[in-house]
């Protein structure tokens, strides 16, 4: 660990593990086993991937089936989405205390199971509680697999090839999730949530024989009060802002639900600086790379989940497409990311992430900008929604590897958990609650409404977020040039 590392993260217990042999500076290839575990890491991803976009295909057949309102829809996506960033920072400390195999292999066999049961549930309560027990799930698997990366992979040229490697298979998972999503619903949306459970059965069993043992911390211990006041106050202050615009913004239940929100987080805050074994160290966040990272995450994540959201409805049951047709019309984005994330690790060799960072923001701030601009009432697909998934596309391919790259940086293997935790948790919050917003902005949309006037508002929320995070890497940059400049 370098010594700046070791400024930032500060004493921390270390873990005790026999990891497999990683790529050194004299000898980069690597061995079969590395990749081996590298391909299981990246099969978790690849599901995550899968998952959110098959979903996202199969929203409109859903709600028609079991009769649900486009706000009862998107807590479909929600319940994933806060399950899985309200416990993210708990599985990612879990990882680090009870060791990484072991977390990992438990929780993609919860995945597997909640799968399972998401696909022969007949309400829209039921599946919807299975969606928030695999978001649990995720919470474990996604910032173990992370963490087993970067330290499996040291720091530079070995752990940017592999993120961008590990980013390439999220791309086609989504992808992949798109045509498939496309194709099962045709059938019957029920197969878009069995899908995913033979490969988690696979990714385990594979898993089981090629991740290495690696023992427990030797001390440390588990922020439960933090993990339940993070975790409920993130759940009430979306459910608030998805409901009041039915019950009203000064109704006295939306205002006790705010009022108990910010007494749950802010009795987060006040846990995390007293507790001996805080969920979130907030000394990481002094780090500003680290800071920048994780709200690009938000911009990221919230922008581009709430536009695919929008589109599935509007495409759908707006215009009346089928559920394979709108897979294709979204599909260019995701090949985009596909083919562009493994040029990534190159480039942030060469480049670093900041700048890349901005591109990303960019690309994906120019995608929803030319959206708006061009779509008039009713967007036609050459002019409008190919160049806007293509940008889209770029910035996600720019943009995810850059993040995960940047903000796991400099931070000791003993807390990378916390870091891949910490990241995955911005973008799947920044999702769940800029996704509550632009259903409550969009709530007057009706079925067989083909004016894009109605979604026009998220639209321009979605806009708002990307263009936000374009600032926040943008503005140090230009400083930190022209701090330079008056020193030359």
């Amino acid at each position: 660990m370098s010594p700046s590392a070791e400024t930032i993260v500060g004493p921390h217990p270390r873990e005790h593990s026999t990891p497999p042999a990683t790529p050194s500076a004299t000898d980069p290839r690597w061995s079969p086993r590395l990749w081996g575990i590298l391909a299981v890491l990246c099969l978790v991803l690849f599901l995550d991937g899968l998952d959110v976009s098959m979903v996202g295909v199969a929203l409109p057949s859903i709600g028609h089936e079991l009769g649900l309102s486009a706000t009862s829809l998107q807590w479909i996506v929600n319940g994933y989405v806060l399950g899985y960033g309200g416990l993210l920072m708990l599985g990612g400390r879990t990882a680090d205390l009870l060791g990484r195999r072991r977390v990992f292999l438990v929780a993609l066999a919860v995945f597997a199971v909640a799968s399972l049961l998401g696909g022969i549930v007949d309400s829209g309560g039921m599946l919807i509680a299975t969606r928030f027990v695999k978001g649990l799930a995720a919470a474990f698997t996604a910032p173990t697999a992370l963490s087993i990366l970067t330290t499996t992979f040291p720091e530079g040229p070995a752990r940017n090839k592999a993120l961008s490697v590990f980013s390439v298979f999220g791309a086609s998972g989504y992808s992949s999730g798109l045509i498939l999503g496309g194709l099962l619903t045709s059938v019957g949306w029920r197969w878009t949530f069995l899908t995913p459970v033979p490969l988690a059965i696979l990714a385990l069993v594979v898993g089981y024989f090629l991740i290495p043992r690696d023992r427990p911390a030797d001390s440390g211990g588990h922020d439960l009060v933090g993990a339940v006041t993070l975790s409920g106050g993130m759940l009430l202050a979306v459910y608030t802002v998805v409901s009041a615009p039915d019950r009203g913004w000064g109704a006295p239940l939306t205002l006790g639900s705010i009022l108990l929100a910010a007494i749950l987080l802010l009795t987060f805050v006040i846990v995390e600086k007293r507790v001996a074994h805080p969920l979130v160290r907030f000394g990481i966040l002094r780090v500003g790379t680290v800071v920048r990272a994780n709200l690009s995450m938000v911009a990221l994540m919230g922008s581009y989940m709430s536009f695919q959201f929008m589109m599935s409805l509007y495409l759908q049951d707006g215009l009346g497409w089928s559920a394979l047709r709108m897979a294709m019309a979204l599909l260019p984005a995701g090949l985009v990311v596909a083919f562009g994330s493994p040029v990534m690790g190159r480039l942030i060799n060469r480049f670093g992430t900041p700048p890349l960072l901005v591109a990303a923001m960019a690309s994906l701030s120019l995608g929803y900008v030319w959206f708006l601009a061009t779509a008039g009432t009713t967007p036609n697909y050459l002019v409008t929604v190919l160049p806007a998934m293509l940008l889209l596309g770029g910035g996600f391919a720019f943009g995810f590897s850059s993040i995960m790259a940047q903000a796991t940086e400099g931070i000791d293997d003993s807390e990378q958990g916390l870091a891949s935790g910490l990241v995955q948790t911005s973008g799947q919050v920044g999702a769940a609650l800029v996704l509550a917003v632009v259903t409550a902005v969009t709530t007057g949309v009706t079925a067989g409404d083909t004016d894009f006037g109605s979604f026009r508002p998220g639209a321009n929320l979605v806009t708002g977020v990307a263009i936000a995070g374009l600032l926040v890497n943008l503005l140090p940059l230009l400083g930190a040039k022209r701090e330079a400049a008056g020193k030359s």
